[in-house]
């Protein structure tokens, strides 16, 4: 049964998701048959997107989005899927959740406003106090998400439920207990690329060491989700030492089918190092991956 005929809450979750990218013009292709998220000098970039598009049934001819609107409309999109999906596991990891697109905020009063980073709020008022501090430090605090999923603190009445676990006189540091603070916990961040280039994969894998060198406490899931079309590319952020958790890709068996079409070895062998080896999964693996 494919996607289209099932009736899961996932798939149709997956579904929605890539009609939203279709009627917002996120993921279109234009009077040239290049579609939005190819790299137009690359062949193999041109095909393998093209043959994506047509398999999530795109039927629009449009231009490009301004790579800003582009991505905002993608971040947004992937927060939406995450929403639908992830907020339904509660059997999984039952929870006061929040999946939340950042948008507009400095990134270090953002990020502090959650229990494992708050203390960066501190360290970038010294940081702008002493020039000879920042010259040390530069960006190496620095952590601007796209999309959070937020776990709210516990009131004791919830953990004392079915027998007396907690009271004043123990477990009184740990994060989890709104009476020890009233913080939301950082469960994930996502970064939201609607194509990888590599000042992009770079910038992903800075905030990625940032948030992994500036948490107190345990650290968040750490993904990142795209849109790129080539397998090379992809690579170049799946493939390495695990800076983040995995690579998500917004349509992984349209891919994985565009490539086997193209005949091309070395890029299947590629894409299948990166799914093989767990670096490189679909869109639709992250909600349940974010429940473990």
């Amino acid at each position: 049964m494919d996607a289209a005929t099932s009736a899961s809450r996932f798939a149709e979750a997956r579904r929605q998701f890539h009609a939203g990218l279709l009627a917002n013009n996120v993921l279109t292709v234009n009077a040239n048959g290049v579609a939005s998220n190819a790299d137009g000098s690359q062949r193999s970039s041109v095909a393998y997107a093209k043959h994506i598009a047509e398999q999530l049934f795109v039927e629009t001819v449009a231009e490009r989005l301004a790579g800003q609107t582009s991505g905002g409309e993608f971040e947004t999109a992937c927060a939406d899927f995450v929403r639908s999906t992830f907020t339904q596991l509660g059997m999984l990891r039952p929870g006061e959740w929040d999946v939340i697109k950042v948008a507009g905020r400095r990134s270090i009063e953002y990020i502090a406003r959650y229990e494992q980073y708050s203390h960066l709020s501190e360290l970038d008022d010294a940081v702008r106090e002493n020039p000879q501090l920042r010259a040390v430090l530069g960006n190496a605090y620095v952590i601007a998400p796209d999309v959070v999923v937020v776990r709210a603190p516990v009131d004791d009445e919830l953990i004392n439920r079915d027998q007396t676990l907690v009271d004043d006189s123990v477990a009184r540091r740990t994060s989890i207990r709104r009476v020890n603070q009233p913080l939301g916990i950082l469960h994930a961040v996502i970064s939201c690329k609607w194509t990888i280039r590599s000042d992009r994969a770079q910038n992903a894998r800075s905030e990625s060491l940032n948030l992994i060198r500036n948490r107190k406490g345990r650290l968040p899931h750490i993904s990142v989700v795209t849109a790129e079309p080539s397998p090379s590319r992809l690579a170049s952020l799946a493939l390495g030492t695990g800076d983040i958790d995995c690579l998500y890709h917004f349509a992984l068996p349209e891919l994985i089918d565009a490539v086997q079409a193209s005949d091309n070895d070395e890029a299947m062998t590629l894409l299948d190092t990166m799914v093989s080896g767990k670096r490189l999964r679909d869109i639709a693996d992250l909600p349940l991956d974010l429940a473990v």
